[in-house]
């Protein structure tokens, strides 16, 4: 079964994490949700997430894929905790899935994950100056190398579909989709 985490901070944006959790669980994927302490989550319009775990307790794990959900001020906790980048170094060096939907794109940009892709993410979440020879591309879901980008929270449903597809097949993520009764 591949595995997936999503790490969560105060002030990240619900519909982003939830929609990640509950669709990549159908998808059959083992979703891990940590959260930078062992403190319940208050997302951006007041939701509370209880964490599985605390991201110390899993920091020398590898996951398939990490995903930071995105809101504000969700992904600038995210971006100012060294575990975080840690973690995320640590399965760049190892090849593994990264995504990162509306705000939280700027994690990747701060570690450098961004420098010669072509990516999206919320308007102006990014300092697009520090980015070397990146594109910036307004597509709902960018996928470059085993970097993965998202525009929002409207973009969330398509965002956890392609990370469905790309942790297990298009075939899993149609069954998925279609149970969602989006068309």
């Amino acid at each position: 079964m591949m595995t997936a985490l999503i790490l969560l901070a105060q002030g990240c944006e619900e519909l982003e994490a939830i929609t990640c959790i509950d669709l990549l669980r159908r998808g059959n994927i083992k979703v891990t949700v940590a959260g930078l302490s062992n403190q319940t989550i208050i997302a951006s319009r007041g939701v509370k997430i209880e964490p599985d775990i605390t991201i110390g307790e899993i920091k020398n794990k590898i996951y398939d894929m990490v995903i930071l959900p995105g809101g504000l001020p969700g992904a600038d906790n995210l971006n100012a905790s060294n575990e975080v980048h840690e973690l995320l170094n640590n399965h760049h060096k190892n090849n593994k899935w990264l995504a990162a939907i509306c705000a939280a794109p700027k994690v990747f940009a701060k570690a450098g994950f961004l420098n010669n892709r072509n990516y999206t993410c919320y308007p102006d979440s990014v300092n697009e100056i520090d980015l070397v020879s990146s594109r910036y591309l307004v597509d709902a879901v960018v996928v470059d190398d085993n970097i993965v980008t998202s525009r929002g929270p409207g973009t969330a449903i398509d965002f956890a579909l392609k990370l469905i597809e790309l942790l297990s097949s298009e075939e899993v993520k149609d069954v998925v989709e279609q149970q969602l009764l989006r068309s």
